[in-house]
């Protein structure tokens, strides 16, 4: 099962926008595929406290999906640098759920200069967790949309339906 995360609580999300054609795409090119589609606005998670908050109902539901896909893309806008709170509090939230995990990413920014930044959420994946971490990342800014919010420049598709396949592919390949 490939896991989804839309992880902006933004209601105008452009990496919503990445999460949704990537699992649009996905369920016209490869139906057989089971693709699971979580947008984190749907989910009250608390701030991880490192204590109480573990016990949450949404966060053992959030963990129990994680736990079972092969494999998971993550979606996130790119904040100061940075992938948004939401995802990390997620991550801090889910912990060893992680375990073994292919990991993809979609990132939305406002500009280039920020294109390496998901790196540091992807190297606590793969030394907490020993993820293994899908290097065709997605990296966008919004010139890559229109007026309408629509994913809209071919390249940007083409490049994030290459990782979508890369990702089915190698989380397929690892299944336990």
């Amino acid at each position: 099962m490939l896991l989804i995360l839309s992880c902006s609580l933004n209601p105008h999300s452009r990496s919503r926008i990445l999460a949704e054609y990537a699992r649009d795409y996905l369920a016209k090119q490869d139906p057989d595929v089971a693709v699971e589609y979580v947008d984190l606005r749907d989910h009250e998670l608390p701030l991880c406290d490192g204590d109480k908050a573990y016990g949450a109902p949404s966060v053992s539901k959030l963990a129990e999906m994680i736990k079972a896909a092969d494999a998971i893309i993550v979606a996130t806008p790119i904040y100061n640098f940075d992938a948004s709170a939401a995802v990390k509090n997620l991550i801090e939230l889910t912990g060893r759920s992680w375990t073994d995990k292919v990991v993809a990413f979609l990132c939305a920014a406002g500009g280039q200069a920020s294109y390496m930044s998901i790196m540091a959420l992807a190297n606590s994946l793969m030394l907490d967790f020993r993820a293994l971490v899908v290097p065709r990342f997605v990296y966008v800014t919004k010139h890559v949309f229109d007026d309408d919010h629509q994913l809209i420049d071919a390249d940007a598709k083409l490049r994030l339906e290459e990782m979508v396949a890369e990702t089915v592919r190698i989380g397929q390949a690892l299944r336990k």
